[in-house]
């Protein structure tokens, strides 16, 4: 009886301990799922703002992003955006642009411009940030702009509406005869004057729609201007730049000032050696001979 109780003992404490530990299981993994929300939260608004399409619907929004990181990796960077989008599929991702310049003072300069569908975009641009902080850039600017194309949508249909009413009321002025030549020839001039705005209306809803169809994302990279190692501002390369900066300065002041001066100098080395040339001193000495009083004999 006695080992009937001990054993039963046991197994409640084994149990428990089986109990508990489940606990602690779920409780360790409700946890890490709560850190890894959090995370990707905290990464995300690192990336934009967090606008959800349905927030917000019939505006059309751009993103842009500017990345500063080292002129060598620029390119790289860009490359892997781009593959990014091709991955992604044209109906949901078009490059509608890419540029890559080095500038005078040589630095990197590039650009790329997507369109996206609305719902990826912001999902877009975290991820080139990600990657951009991967190759030791930093995201330096980033900027949501939205556009209430909707409402001018709905504006525009409503015109439209309107000049179709005007134009089934004036062709059953026309159907309805006792109209001379000149009347006539003014109701169809306005019919045609209201289908023309019809067309052009249904232009501009067309170029709306488009708009909020796709979602224009740029992202931008500028040069770093620093060197490896230093970090993303160099303050030697700040001062090399300033340094060459003034005395580009100095030495176009110098050229400009020797441009205006260096005639006049040549013109007064010309009579100075002109005055002192031996021709003139032979001509100078005859003439004080002449001038000078004539000696009496003694």
């Amino acid at each position: 009886m006695r080992n009937k109780l001990l054993a039963g003992a046991m197994a409640l404490a084994l149990i428990g301990c089986s109990e508990k530990s489940a606990e602690d299981a779920a409780i360790t993994e409700t946890s890490t799922a709560e850190t890894a929300a959090a995370k990707e939260s905290s990464a995300d608004s690192a990336a934009a703002p967090r606008i959800g399409i349905e927030a917000a619907p019939g505006v059309a929004f751009d993103y842009a992003y500017t990345f500063r990181l080292a002129d060598h990796r620029i390119s790289k960077i860009q490359e892997e955006h781009a593959a990014a989008c091709e991955t992604l599929g044209i109906q949901r991702c078009r490059i509608a642009d890419v540029r890559y310049q080095l500038t005078d003072e040589k630095l990197v300069e590039a650009q790329t411009q997507f369109k996206l569908d609305p719902g990826i975009a912001r999902k877009f641009g975290a991820n080139a940030i990600a990657s951009v902080e991967k190759a030791e850039g930093v995201l330096a600017d980033a900027s949501v702009a939205g556009e209430d194309v909707g409402t001018g949508i709905l504006a525009s249909q409503q015109r439209s509406a309107g000049s179709e009413a005007e134009i089934a009321r004036l062709e059953e002025r026309l159907k309805s005869g006792g109209l001379d030549k000149r009347e006539r020839a003014e109701l169809l001039a306005q019919i045609a004057q209201l289908r023309g705005q019809i067309g052009d209306e249904r232009q501009s809803r067309r170029v709306g729609e488009a708009r909020i169809a796709w979602t224009s994302v740029a992202f931008n990279y500028v040069s770093d201007g620093g060197l490896p190692g230093i970090g993303h501002e160099n303050p030697f390369a700040n001062a090399g730049e300033t340094l060459m900066r003034s005395g580009s300065t100095a030495l176009s002041f110098v050229l400009t000032l020797g441009a205006a001066i260096l005639p006049w100098g040549i013109i007064l080395a010309l009579l100075v050696g002109l005055w002192r040339s031996r021709a003139v001193v032979t001509i100078r000495r005859r003439l004080g001979e002449k001038s000078a009083p004539d000696t009496p004999a003694s």
